[in-house]
């Protein structure tokens, strides 16, 4: 059942990618095609998807009332960072691949994958535990994670580049969309329905279209882009293995001074941990002139991965809580 649960997750994925990748070698698309679909994503649709889903998932109440699993997932997080930059030192991974081999490590795709799977494996009743991995995981990716990848930019000289927190590289669409969608939840506002609906259906491009854009990039590297190389293997390595286990070492160690969680919030802490690569880290890594092929690779093949992952996940879960 669970083994079933990951495959079903994860194969409307992989067909999006492999539609991108088959309609470029058609030349059903032009060469500016993909450069298009990076704009139309951060500018527009992934701003309004963070807007909505917020307000879709959020409520005050429920924000103020889950600060035990808050915790535990904020603490993973910091800890992930520090991990990941710590490698990126040891392994000296060149600039362009950086921001990108930190996000793969630290940040999940939790709404697109991680949600589906969730409902599937402990009900809607998980629900709020979700939200925390949710909350956590988009405010990291949308600050840390895309300042550090558009701070990663191999064109600009690191002699020359000017010291200090560039601001205008942390307040990108997308965080300036959840900060809006902060104010509108804190302040109990409510969006006329057609509004709504609006910035939903927009939102809802995201996740096609960002797969697609694999697939086209996917089809002009070659299938042989897709393989193993240190930077990835490493990354990857961080995403299945040592993130989740940071996670469970947490929830074992860390019951006494935080409080011990529900069996159902522990699982759901651990799954979340463990949910693919964002399959944005493409559109970023484009946006920064970044190692593109390079977003792909480790895109796909932690998607790939994640059908053998999370059944292994799983077995483990009756052992934590």
């Amino acid at each position: 059942m669970q083994f079933l649960s990951s495959i079903e997750s994860t194969l409307p994925i992989l067909f999006i990618i492999a539609l991108g990748y088959g309609l470029r070698k058609k030349g059903w698309f032009a060469d500016s095609f993909g450069g298009n679909i990076s704009k139309l994503i951060l500018n527009i649709a992934l701003p309004a998807g963070i807007f909505v889903s917020i307000l879709k998932y959020l409520t005050r109440d429920t924000l103020f009332s889950l600060s035990g699993g808050l915790i535990y997932f904020v603490l993973m997080t910091v800890l992930a960072y520090a991990v990941a930059f710590l490698l990126v030192k040891v392994l000296n991974v060149r600039r362009g691949r950086c921001g990108v081999f930190i996000n793969v490590i630290v940040n999940a795709n939790t709404i697109f994958i991680g949600l589906p799977l969730n409902v599937a494996l402990f009900g809607e009743v998980s629900l709020p535990y979700f939200l925390v991995c949710y909350l956590v995981n988009t405010v990291s990716t949308w600050t840390i994670g895309a300042w550090l990848i558009a701070n990663d930019d191999p064109t600009v000289d690191a002699n020359t580049r000017q010291g200090g927190f560039d601001w205008k590289k942390l307040l990108t669409p997308p965080i300036i969309g959840a900060i809006l969608a902060f104010v509108f939840l804190l302040a109990d506002i409510s969006l006329p329905t057609f509004v709504n609906s609006t910035l939903g259906y927009v939102g809802e491009l995201v996740t096609p279209l960002a797969l697609i854009y694999v697939g086209i990039v996917l089809a002009d590297a070659g299938l042989k882009s897709i393989h193993f190389d240190r930077d990835a293997s490493v990354a990857l390595i961080g995403r299945f293995i040592l993130v989740p286990g940071m996670m469970i070492v947490l929830i074992l160690f860390g019951t006494g001074s935080l409080g011990s969680l529900p069996p159902t919030e522990a699982y759901t802490l651990i799954v979340q941990s463990a949910v693919p690569a964002l399959a944005v880290l493409p559109i970023l890594a484009h946006a920064a002139n970044g190692d593109v092929e390079y977003a792909t690779n480790v895109v796909t093949t932690s998607t790939l991965l994640f059908i053998i992952v999370i059944p292994i996940v799983n077995a483990i879960l009756p052992l934590i809580a």
